[in-house]
């Protein structure tokens, strides 16, 4: 049975190679700015590149910030996406949808920022990588991370140990652009679908 796949469309990401990765699985993705209609989807992908505080004056311009909250079946945040998710960002600064209780920072370090590249995810946890390597390199670009915290599902290390995935209820969040990262960034777009809750 083919599932109803929305991504969310905000001005704010690179849906096109997001849409190619999902068509790689056999799925058809439609994007949405509608609210009826991303309620109704059996999943929902919140993408994101690009500065978070105009990014989220969009979602308030559009009242969906107020619907992402409320979503009740799988939301899958990427890189900017996550980031919007939690309570604030340094990016701005500007508060987030505080989905993710935790503050998105920017990196202090003296590698080159922004961190780019491919890098190594480690501490998997969830069904969300499921049938992954304990440890797997996926595609980064981003200047804020995410602080360890409890709703961590994966770590990984850049001048420090930072949250490259997150999890709480229904909404999952990835600081790594899957769509990007080959065949096990495919994967987890592919456990992402497969998620019942």
């Amino acid at each position: 049975m083919s599932q109803n796949i929305i991504i969310i469309d905000y001005g704010a990401g690179n849906i096109q190679s997001l849409k190619f990765a999902l068509n790689r699985l056999g799925v058809s993705a439609q994007t949405s700015a509608d609210a009826k209609t991303i309620k109704a989807a059996d999943k929902v992908i919140f993408p994101g590149v690009g500065h978070a505080e105009s990014a989220m004056q969009k979602l308030k311009e559009t009242e969906l910030h107020h619907i992402i909250q409320e979503l009740k079946q799988p939301v899958l945040g990427i890189c900017l996406g996550m980031q919007l998710m939690c309570r604030s960002t340094e990016e701005g600064p500007t508060d987030g949808l505080g989905i993710f209780d935790v503050e998105v920072k920017r990196f202090q370090t003296q590698l080159k920022v922004p961190h780019m590249g491919w890098n190594l995810i480690k501490n998997l946890k969830t069904d969300l990588f499921q049938d992954l390597p304990h440890e797997t390199y996926m595609y980064f670009v981003h200047s804020y991370y995410v602080p360890s915290n409890p709703d961590s599902i994966a770590d990984s290390d850049y001048d420090l140990n930072f949250c490259a995935a997150l999890q709480k209820n229904n909404f999952y969040g990835v600081q790594f652009h899957p769509e990007k990262s080959g065949e096990w960034g495919e994967n987890i777009l592919d456990n992402f679908l497969k998620l019942t809750t």
